[in-house]
């Protein structure tokens, strides 16, 4: 199964949630990252986290969703709420939640401040991950309206 973490720019918040997914996940599942409209480059702050947090950013590079190298088995939206921010919709036939998160890297302040928003953000999404994968995923994997339902459910959760 394939987990495309879909937003905006594709430089942060879905790169976090890519590199943690592919981190945590069993054997068969993959996630990749996508925006509607890329950076074309990476957020050094994610970066950062994650190599902090000892996971690997290897290989991964800022791409438009329509560079997909697979096709994904569902989307999660990643765009936050505030801002008016405008979150992507994937046009195609998949299943799709919202995990809104708000983006670290519009963050201002002190470098405490910043590094603590990008902290946020990565708490909020690696929790919702772990969440996700805990769930008897082979089961659901046949049961889509439960697996949507559990997707939604997830999406609201934080740490």
């Amino acid at each position: 199964m394939n987990v495309l973490f879909l937003c905006t720019g594709n430089s942060c918040r879905s790169l976090i949630g890519e590199a943690i997914f592919n981190h945590l996940a069993p054997e068969g599942w993959h996630a990749i990252s996508a925006g509607s409209k890329p950076l074309g480059r990476l957020n050094a702050g994610a970066l950062a986290l994650l190599e902090q947090q000892g996971i690997s950013t290897e290989g991964y590079f800022s791409k438009s969703w329509n560079d997909l190298p697979i096709t994904p088995d569902i989307v999660l939206s990643v765009c936050g709420n505030a801002a008016n921010e405008i979150c992507p919709a994937y046009l195609g036939p998949v299943m799709r939640s919202h995990w809104g998160v708000e983006d670290p890297a519009h963050a201002v302040g002190s470098a405490e401040e910043i590094n603590a928003a990008f902290m946020t953000a990565y708490k909020i999404l690696r929790h919702r991950i772990e969440q996700f994968l805990a769930l008897p995923l082979a089961e659901l994997q046949n049961d889509p309206a439960r697996l949507k339902a559990e997707l939604d459910r997830i999406g609201i959760l934080l740490p």
